[in-house]
């Protein structure tokens, strides 16, 4: 554990639904017992069904929010964690802050942390933001002279110095966040853990936080960042882990990640046929890994198509989704449209070309499609796999205040000439 601040080895955490003691004290006993000596829980066994009581069988009030997860993380290092909604997460977070404690595994730590897991953690309502800063503070682990000599930079950071003497309780979600962000992020900690709060946050606070958090990793500090915004965790993360179910589904470099959670997002794996296409791949990307692609920039598409049969009619589709999955581009080509009245079985290459397309620069997945018709009138349709699509812009027209899905390029003009008021007489 030379350089690495936090090692995770085989952490497990089980949720009891509904439970808050075991039915017998002896048992409570037990597990208290088990807990003092950093023993696992004798009465829980990783992997196995718990009945509900009722008789009926099924699984019951027993839930695994992490399974097995080990993760290292050195000294500097910026991680990225990622998941849908119940993939563990802010479980994991919560335990590397001993929020709550593992039922199996365990957490080394290196180093002071400072965590943002939700908004307004450690405030009261009925002080003002002065008086929560030092309280804040001090929960945290600064000391009365650090939070003193830190007052003036919170407050400068937060945009609250208005408000800075009204109580928290009238202040709205997005002000307590503000205010809850500066004090962590200026506590100077080695690690800093930040979850889905920055969310409440407009697009201009979110873009200064994010320039905070870049600011604490170039100092040689540990940041962990979990957030849904993809665009942020590509242009803060070095590394990335991808948790699904409560396991790591990816753990590596942050580009390779990203890919690897967007297509997940896609649902119907299962239904998709992929046997058709072999090597969807575009070909800005090169022979490399696939980087960013400027929103100014034509695209090619290249793939090939094994045709198991004869079709004597058909479509070529071009699709594309953003990280919701919801379709932005919908393009078809029919066989005639192709040059082609059937297509008869065999394999053929196939090239699409996509001119700029001036999406706003985010990740986006595209997907080729083939519907086509046999004589017998059969109808066959292949999906291929998908393909992470990396925009960034080179045109210095995208900012944080942008929410656009489109930014095209418009030709303005004014006139020079001087149009006479009609309401002004002469």
């Amino acid at each position: 554990m030379s350089n690495t601040v936090i090692e995770v080895d085989r952490l497990s955490k089980q949720y009891r639904l509904g439970a808050i003691s075991a039915k017998r004290l002896t048992d409570d006993v037990r597990r208290w017992t088990a807990k003092l000596r950093r023993l696992p829980d004798p009465l829980l066994k990783l992997g196995h069904e718990q009945k509900n009581g009722n008789g009926n069988g099924y699984e019951s009030d027993v839930l695994w929010a992490l399974k097995d997860v080990s993760v290292a993380v050195k000294q500097g290092e910026v991680l990225g964690i990622i998941g849908r909604n119940g993939a563990g997460k802010s479980t994991l977070l919560k335990v590397l802050s001993r929020v709550t404690a593992p039922t199996l595994g365990e957490v080394r730590v290196k180093g002071r942390i400072a965590s943002l897991l939700e908004v307004g953690t450690g405030f009261h309502p009925e002080l003002t933001g002065r008086e929560n800063i030092f309280l804040n503070g001090a929960i945290l682990g600064m000391t009365k002279a650090e939070i003193k000599n830190q007052f003036d930079e919170i407050v400068e950071f937060s945009l609250l110095e208005r408000f800075i003497d009204t109580p928290v309780k009238r202040y709205s979600s997005g002000m307590y966040v503000r205010l809850a962000f500066a004090v962590a992020a200026h506590l100077q900690p080695e690690i800093l853990i930040v979850d889905e709060v920055l969310a409440v946050g407009d697009a201009e606070f979110q873009k200064k936080c994010l320039g905070k958090m870049r600011d604490v990793a170039g100092e040689g500090r540990t940041v962990l960042f979990v957030s849904h915004n993809l665009g942020a965790i590509k242009e803060l993360c070095d590394t990335c882990v991808v948790l699904r179910d409560g396991q790591i589904d990816f753990q590596g470099p942050a580009t390779q990640g990203l890919m690897h959670y967007t297509k997940g997002l896609m649902h119907g794996e299962a239904s998709v046929r992929g046997a058709g296409w072999s090597g969807v791949r575009i070909v800005n990307y090169g022979d490399g890994l696939p980087g960013p692609i400027s929103n100014a920039e034509p695209i090619r598409i290249e793939t090939e198509f094994r045709v198991p049969m004869d079709f004597e009619w058909g479509k070529f589709y071009l699709l594309a989704y953003d990280t919701n999955g919801n379709g932005l581009i919908h393009n078809f080509a029919s066989f005639r449209d192709l040059g082609v009245e059937k297509l008869e079985a065999g394999t053929y290459r196939i090239t699409a070309d996509v001119p700029p397309l001036w999406l706003m620069p985010n990740l986006y997945t595209l997907q080729l499609k083939m519907i086509g018709g046999t004589a017998a009138g059969a109808e066959e349709r292949y999906f291929s796999e998908l393909v992470v699509l990396d925009i960034t812009d080179r045109t210095e027209q995208a900012s944080g205040k942008i929410r656009a899905t489109l930014i095209p390029p418009v030709s303005w003009s004014i006139n020079p000439q001087r149009v006479a008021d009609p309401q002004r007489h002469v």
